[in-house]
């Protein structure tokens, strides 16, 4: 509590980390394109993304265990928001999987994907 989630983009020096990490709490062990989200300095979450002409899909999204239900994945996806703004892209899209979760982050589902207008 009080701790400041640090978010940014998925550089190459951060393989080693992110297959421990797929490793332990799942998720893709080696993502194109993404997030990472560290909490004191330890990997707390990956978000996976594609980017698509006037979107940014989010592929996976994967919190450790033990910080689940702290409002990291939520923190994530805003940071995503702030990102595909500047990216000059309107949405961000996601499968309908996590519909409960996704709804109560401001998407809604249209054309068998949930979407939050950026």
């Amino acid at each position: 509590k009080g701790q400041k989630l640090f978010v940014r983009p998925i550089e190459a020096g951060d393989a080693a980390a992110l297959r421990a990490f797929a490793t332990q709490h799942g998720g893709d062990p080696a993502p194109s394109a993404g997030l990472i989200g560290k909490l004191v300095g330890e990997l707390a979450a990956i978000l996976t993304m594609e980017l698509e002409p006037d979107a940014i899909r989010i592929i996976d999204l994967v919190v450790a265990e033990e910080l689940r239900r702290k409002r990291i994945a939520r923190v994530m996806l805003n940071e995503l928001a702030i990102l595909a703004a500047t990216m000059k892209r309107e949405w961000l899209v996601a499968a309908v999987a996590h519909r409960e979760f996704l709804e109560r982050v401001g998407f809604h589902e249209a054309d068998g994907l949930m979407k939050r207008r950026v």
